[in-house]
């Protein structure tokens, strides 16, 4: 199979700091995407109209998820979903329950109900910066055996009694972590309660009362050109954390990182730099729209200014519902289709079908070799690294529509997931 072109983002990262001395301004780790063997690369487009961006992962970068989708084969004897003459039917039933989940994850957070109001000044940025401060932490985290150096980020105060989100690039790989609260001098030990590498999200929890947490803004709120603030602990400076300025530049992009392939991200242009990773990207009501986790360099070639991301709302509330079950003993599944994926050279989007894995839902649900995936339950599919990402939101058992471009037609086929197998 063809090789993806290269495209890097750099993590709004964790910055590499030494316990003993002043923290370097950058210690970035240079990595490219994922080869496509099993298809984690970004949409191809033509030669000269490639963006090139180097792909800098932070210290803790975390694991790198694998391309392709292995399938056990337990699910052998199971009948055909696409088959069934209701299985769409199912399906929208289905995402009517996955809306529900998403829904009641919601509510186990503060969320805001109204759109930020509109005012000839913009948005006030000193106000928004006074309401989300106190409910903006340094994260540290050190590695033994590295001589004290560990990684400097951002997070974002959950909840009054304690828990903390970040990114979990900032947090996989440390030995010990702990949370420096805004106006205190000494730094709180940690407890890291859950991550999720492949959503690049980690849950902590201090043993602290009366926190003040964030407030989310209400899930599909934010608009494209929305005035947004990015709050963070930019390169360790000392003191109160960097706040800069900018606007929604586009939603729902899908980005390739070393930790796995990122959908439904906030695009910005407010100045984000190493250290901001976990930090809260805010609404004129000082509402959190998004988690910065990544941001794109130039390369030799190309220029990148100002292109920022930040894991949304929508995306986010979900998996932080999740982890906290996980964090009480529950096992967190991720969706399995059974494919091997690559992007599509002629310009289109879409994920391209190289592979179809035998006994696996998308086998038994019809996919074929060479189908092109455009849409999963409606919404379109940019590459490969947007339906892998959209299929590892899902859980095993739930029944989603996948639409292929076949031939000269279109299908849409139901496929009830699996469980995906650990690799």
């Amino acid at each position: 199979m063809p090789t993806p072109e290269a495209t890097t983002l750099e993590s709004a990262g964790a910055v590499s700091v030494t316990m003993d001395d002043v923290p370097p301004v950058d210690l970035d780790i240079s990595a490219t995407t994922a080869e496509a063997s099993g298809g984690r690369a970004r949409r191809r487009v033509p030669t000269p109209l490639v963006l090139i961006v180097a792909i800098v992962v932070a210290f803790a970068a975390g694991a790198t998820l694998d391309r392709t989708f292995v399938d056990v084969g337990d699910d052998a004897d199971s009948a055909p979903v696409g088959a069934e003459p209701n299985a769409v039917q199912v399906a929208v039933e289905s995402a009517s329950e996955r809306a529900g989940r998403a829904q009641a994850a919601a509510d186990e957070f503060l969320v805001g109900t109204e759109r930020p109001a509109a005012t000839g000044a913009g948005i006030d940025v000193a106000a928004v910066a006074d309401r989300v401060g106190p409910s903006t932490v340094t994260v540290l985290s050190a590695v033994d055996g590295f001589g004290g150096i560990g990684s400097t980020g951002t997070g974002i105060i959950v909840s009054d009694d304690g828990e903390i989100v970040t990114n979990a690039h900032v947090v996989e790989f440390a030995a010990s972590i702990s949370v420096l609260l805004a106006g205190e001098t000494e730094p709180t030990p940690a407890e890291l309660l859950a991550v999720d590498t492949g959503n690049d999200l980690a849950l902590l929890r201090v043993d602290v009362e009366g926190l003040r947490p964030a407030t989310f803004a209400a899930p599909g709120s934010t608009r494209l050109g929305d005035e947004v603030v990015a709050i963070g602990y930019a390169l360790s400076l000392d003191g109160a954390p960097s706040v800069t300025r900018g606007i929604v530049s586009a939603l729902n992009r899908t980005i390739i990182t070393a930790s796995g392939a990122l959908d439904g991200l906030v695009q910005t242009d407010a100045a984000i730099s190493s250290g901001n990773s976990g930090g809260p990207l805010v609404n004129a009501n000082g509402e959190v729209v998004g988690i910065n986790t990544a941001v794109a360099r130039g390369s030799a070639t190309t220029a990148a200014s100002n292109i920022g991301f930040a894991i949304s709302v929508a995306e986010a509330l979900p998996v932080l519902a999740s982890l906290r079950r996980v964090a009480d003993g529950e096992e967190r599944r991720e969706g399995f289709l059974g494919v091997n994926l690559d992007d599509r050279t002629d310009g289109g989007l879409g994920a391209l079908i190289v592979a179809v894995q035998p006994d696996t839902p998308a086998a038994l649900a019809g996919v074929e070799n060479g189908d092109v995936v455009i849409a999963l339950d409606g919404a379109a599919i940019q590459g490969a690294a947007g339906l892998i990402a959209a299929i590892r939101d899902l859980e095993p058992g739930d029944v989603t529509v996948v639409t292929v471009r076949r031939g000269d037609g279109v299908i849409d086929l139901a496929v009830e997931l699996s469980e995906r197998p650990v690799s």
